[in-house]
C-alpha cells in the first residue's frame, strides 16, 4: 500500500553536525562540543517561542543559539565569522543513507514529503544543496502557522497539506519529540535511531517502529 511519508529535514535527513569541520578552523578542540550546544539551543528556543506564542522563523532560533553558544563556552568569533557559519546551515550535507532510501521508497509508489521546523525556502535550499529536493513530492513548513513542531497543529497541517490519513501517514524523524508529537497527533512514526547511545523519551508513548537507519525503512514499513 502506498504511503504518504513527511520525513523530518534536520537531524534525520541533514547533518547537523556536519558544521564540525567549519567549527573546527575556529574553535578548534571545542567544535564538537560547540556543534552539540548549538544544536541543543536551537530547538529549545523553538520549543519555548512556540509556547510564549513569540514566533520567529527557524532560522532566527538557530542565529541566537549560535550567539548562545558563543557566550557558554567563552568564544570570541566575529559577525563575519557568525555569518559564515550561519551560512553553512543552508549547505549541511545529507546522511550517507538519504539518498538511496528516498530513491527506493519514492520507486515504490510512496508519497515523499519534506516536513520541518525551517521555512520552506530554507528547507528548498539544503535539500537543493544536498541532492534530496527532487525526491519528494512536496515540502510542508510549520512555518505556515508560526508554530513549531511537537504543537499537534502543525501535524494537523502536514495531514490537510498533503491531502492524507492519519492511518496511512508516517512521520520519519530521529527526533523523540517530533516521533511523540506525530503519534500523538494521529499519525504513525518511525524513530531513526542512528546511535546506540541515543535514548527515547520514557513517556509511554512509543514509536510505531525503530529503525537504525533509513535503508531500514522501506522493509519495515513494507
Amino acid at each position: 500500500m502506498a504511503l504518504t511519508l513527511a520525513f523530518d529535514v534536520y537531524g534525520t535527513l541533514i547533518d547537523t553536525h556536519g558544521v564540525v569541520s567549519e567549527l573546527r578552523k575556529l574553535v578548534g578542540d571545542k567544535a564538537e562540543q560547540f556543534s552539540q550546544v548549538w544544536r541543543d539551543k536551537q530547538l529549545e528556543y523553538a520549543f519555548r517561542r512556540g509556547l510564549m506564542q513569540n514566533y520567529q522563523p527557524f532560522s532566527i532560533c538557530t542565529r541566537d543559539a549560535l550567539d548562545y553558544a558563543c557566550a557558554f563556552l567563552v568564544v570570541d568569533l566575529t559577525g563575519e565569522q557568525k555569518s559564515g557559519l550561519l551560512r553553512c546551515y543552508a549547505s549541511l550535507p545529507a546522511f550517507e543513507d538519504a539518498a538511496g532510501a528516498l530513491e527506493t521508497l519514492k520507486g515504490n509508489g510512496h508519497r515523499l514529503y519534506a516536513f520541518s521546523n525551517g521555512t520552506a525556502d530554507a528547507v528548498h535550499t539544503v535539500l537543493v544543496a544536498a541532492g534530496l529536493r527532487d525526491y519528494f513530492h512536496g515540502v510542508v513548513s510549520v512555518d505556515d502557522l508560526k508554530s513549531f513542531k511537537p504543537n499537534p497543529a502543525v501535524y494537523s497541517h502536514f495531514l490537510r497539506e498533503s491531502a492524507a490519513q492519519g492511518s496511512s501517514a508516517w512521520l520519519i524523524s530521529s527526533n523523540p519529540f517530533d516521533v511523540i508529537g506525530a503519534v500523538s497527533a494521529g499519525m504513525h512514526a518511525a524513530w531513526v535511531k542512528r546511535t546506540e547511545a541515543a535514548v527515547f523519551d520514557p513517556w509511554g508513548i512509543d514509536p510505531t517502529i525503530t529503525v537504525a537507519n533509513l535503508g531500514e525503512l522501506d522493509r519495515e514499513l513494507g
